[in-house]
């Protein structure tokens, strides 16, 4: 491991915005912060929003000054690259935001039943192999399910045509109630997706220079209700965007 990421990894320690739960922290008890977020984290009532994957944690930090009325946990394992939302947080005093450097196939574990009003999924890798494996496949909204309030919002905000297109046809199939959908974000413009549109990332400034359009769906889970996969091919993506590939010689995917 080079220097400069050992660097960083003691600054993500020391930062207290920073909760760091590997898998072996997991298996030694219960998360002390799981029901405790509002008082022992951030000292407020107001709506918890996760954002899964966050990558490099600059949405889930730009969530947090669009929106100060809200608290907002950052999620990723990937500590070296959390580090720069982190930091940026910490230096501005940010004191709505937080970063839990995880597992996401636990997520259900870190916190309480009603305890996160929403969800952010942006830029998630679409998983085109396995569907258990996409944060908005219904094997993941069951676990959502174990914490979010009713009715609680999820955004989906991707450059993906195959994730886009399997979330679309999962909502179809369980018919959950779709507030916004569409496929492209930034030709659209009002109140509906004014919170989509006021945030960009660096790669995804770099798809839209390339021609990419950027898709954005945003639902409500209802907690009770039987969940079933849609039955139905999707072309995989044809481009390889960052860290990204098709990784296979087939055209289509369930």
């Amino acid at each position: 491991m080079g220097k400069g990421k050992l660097a960083k990894f003691a600054e993500m320690a020391a930062n207290p915005l920073v909760i760091e739960c590997p898998f072996a922290v997991m298996q030694q008890g219960d998360f002390p912060l799981r029901g405790k977020w509002h008082s022992d984290f951030f000292h407020n009532d107001n709506p918890i929003v996760l954002e899964l994957g966050c990558g490099r944690g600059e949405y889930t930090v730009g969530l947090g000054r669009l929106c100060p009325s809200k608290n907002f946990i950052g999620v990723d394992i990937k500590g070296a690259r959390m580090w720069t939302g982190a930091q940026d947080a910490l230096q501005h005093g940010m004191k709505n935001v937080a970063f839990l450097r995880t597992h996401i196939e636990f997520i259900q574990q870190f916190f309480a039943p009603g305890e996160v009003s929403e969800i952010w999924l942006t830029f998630s890798d679409p998983q085109m192999k396995k569907a258990t494996k996409r944060l908005s496949s219904t094997f993941f909204l069951q676990r959502y399910r174990q914490f979010m309030q009713e009715g609680g919002l999820i955004h989906l905000k991707t450059d993906s045509n195959f994730l886009f297109t399997y979330t679309e046809e999962m909502l179809k199939a369980n018919h959950l109630p779709t507030e916004v959908c569409t496929r492209q974000l930034y030709q659209e413009e009002g109140e509906q997706t004014g919170e989509a549109r006021s945030l960009q990332t660096y790669y995804e400034s770099m798809w839209r220079a390339r021609g990419i359009d950027i898709k954005y769906l945003r639902f409500r889970l209802p907690l009770e209700g039987t969940l079933v996969e849609p039955d139905v091919e999707i072309p995989l993506d044809e481009y390889r965007s960052y860290s990204r590939e098709k990784r296979s010689s087939l055209e289509v995917s369930k």
